[in-house]
């Protein structure tokens, strides 16, 4: 068997958007990947299907594995012909024990390359308003371990050195030895009066940051139960962050957001998320099909080919205006067929969806759902009219209920399918367990749906109590209703059913 190939690739500090792009092509193209606890879960998302993924991370009090046994591990992955994707929090040349793995990759004539990442260094400062270097303050900075190793085969920290230097000083995981590095900075020169600023997790939701100085910064620590891990910051700089604290100010700052729909309608909420300073963790939880069932396909041709007849077509999402298209092209039919139609559609999505294709809506109602867009309607629906819906196998059945009252020939055809999908689950189920998740959007009844089922399929008995004491945002009083039905508390509601509402939902509730 031929031998793989590693990729030995810094994961950034924290931030899944800080990697590099040659480092998520590693990920994307791994048949392993072997992570720690410092990179982003929502980087192993970005996998292909399939992907073995192995957690060796190492806490202050216990590691997986040992670093030895890492390193052989790298080795026989390898040797089974396999891509290895090796993923270290911050960069792998800085305190990341890279040089010891690709040794013994070297040594067994296994091809590896090293793919950099921003550090945790300068990455983590940066995020809390605080640049290593400023040209007011220092022009030079050194990057510190922050613990020794009793089997270490370099020198002692040369703490002299250390406190005479003008530059910034960064210790890396030293919260342990804080107050060790205190004494010694203070005992060979430096004022008790320099600022200090620790910062724990950073470029994460969960980034707090502590400022002092050397002289009062231990008993800070020990008074907030400041854990690892943290970067510690030595220097005048950290003054600095009183102005340019930028990432903690955003209005969505600590709130990890799941987005629960379809990964092709789901970018528009997860940039605004982002941009707004959260983290939008994506789980689709619908994923969206033409019809496989033989039956309806031909229902759905037969209805197609009588395009002509109707005198209206109702939308009643962006979707369905996709599937509708599709299945007109598969079909062979002409849009012009439609000529007699007037066109409705249920909500500024789904109109915009039509009109990009050429097609001009009726007046649309002041609020977005079904029973609104009937209410517009009602003076120019006539008995007798025909009326053709194309949607989703599990629309709701108020728009087609209403319209055979009021005495008009209704046929209904599903354009497409909504399945359940639970890829990249596993990653999402770690975070809901860990209470790591604060804020679960619904933007339709079936996200809420898809998601108990999804849960249900990844092994979980009772969903509800996994999604205990997570607010709950939904786009609309339908979907709430449906959340509520299923046992959740629904903590906002979009007034109008468009991201942009729901994104000033939970702006308005964070504020």
């Amino acid at each position: 068997m031929n031998k793989g190939k590693v990729f030995l690739v810094g994961a950034g500090p924290g931030d899944p958007k800080l990697i590099t792009i040659r480092g998520m092509e590693a990920i994307k193209k791994a048949d392993v990947i072997v992570y720690d606890r410092l990179a982003s879960p929502r980087l192993l998302m970005n996998t292909k299907p399939g992907t073995e993924k192995i957690f060796v991370g190492k806490l202050p009090d216990k590691h997986m594995l040992k670093q030895e046994e890492i390193n052989q591990l790298l080795v026989d992955l390898a040797l089974q012909g396999k891509i290895v994707t090796r993923l270290k929090g911050g960069d792998p040349c800085v305190f990341g024990r890279v040089g010891e793995e690709a040794e013994l990759l070297a040594q067994n004539m296994i091809e590896f390359e090293i793919i950099p990442g921003i550090t945790s260094a300068i990455g983590v400062p940066a995020y809390a308003g605080i640049p290593v270097t400023h040209r007011d303050y220092t022009s030079s900075f050194t990057i510190v371990t922050g613990h020794e190793y009793t089997n270490k085969t370099y020198t002692d920290v040369n703490w002299d050195k250390l406190a005479n230097s003008t530059g910034t000083l960064v210790f890396l995981m030293g919260v342990a030895n804080l107050t060790n590095i205190r004494d010694e900075l203070i005992r060979c020169g430096k004022s008790p009066d320099l600022p200090v600023a620790l910062i724990r997790w950073g470029t994460w939701m969960e980034q707090e940051t502590l400022t002092g100085t050397l002289e009062t910064i231990v008993d800070q620590v020990k008074a907030a139960n400041f854990q690892s891990p943290a970067v510690i910051i030595v220097g005048e700089v950290v003054k600095l962050r009183d102005k340019l604290a930028w990432f903690e100010k955003k209005p969505l700052f600590g709130q990890r957001i799941l987005v629960t729909r379809a990964r092709n309608q789901a970018s528009e909420l997860v940039d605004a998320i982002d941009d707004l300073g959260g983290e939008a963790l994506e789980f689709p939880v619908i994923q969206l099909q033409a019809p496989s069932d033989l039956t309806i396909k031909h229902q759905l041709s037969q209805a197609l080919n009588q395009l002509a007849e109707y005198d209206w077509v109702i939308f009643t999402s962006a979707n369905g205006v996709e599937y509708f298209y599709r299945s007109l092209i598969e079909n062979g039919i002409d849009i012009r067929s439609m000529v007699k139609a007037r066109i409705a559609a249920v909500g500024p999505k789904t109109a915009e969806a039509l009109r990009e294709r050429g097609l001009i809506t009726e007046a649309l109602p002041s609020r977005f759902q079904a029973e609104d867009l009937l209410e517009s309607l009602l003076p120019q629906l006539k008995p007798g009219q025909k009326v053709l819906l194309p949607r989703a196998d599990i629309a709701r059945d108020y728009l087609p209920k209403k319209l055979h009252e009021l005495g008009l020939q209704v046929t209904e055809i599903d354009v497409y399918e909504n399945v359940v999908c639970t890829d990249h689950g596993d990653e999402v189920l770690e975070l809901l367990r860990k209470r790591a998740v604060h804020v679960i959007t619904f933007t339709s009844s079936s996200t809420v749906s898809n998601l108990f089922e999804a849960l249900k399929q990844l092994g979980v008995s009772e969903p509800l109590e996994l999604l205990e004491n997570i607010d709950i945002a939904c786009i609309g009083p339908v979907t709430a209703q449906t959340a509520e039905s299923l046992g959740l508390k629904v903590s906002y509601i979009a007034e109008e059913a468009t991201v942009t509402s729901l994104i000033q939902a939970l702006i308005a509730a964070k504020t």
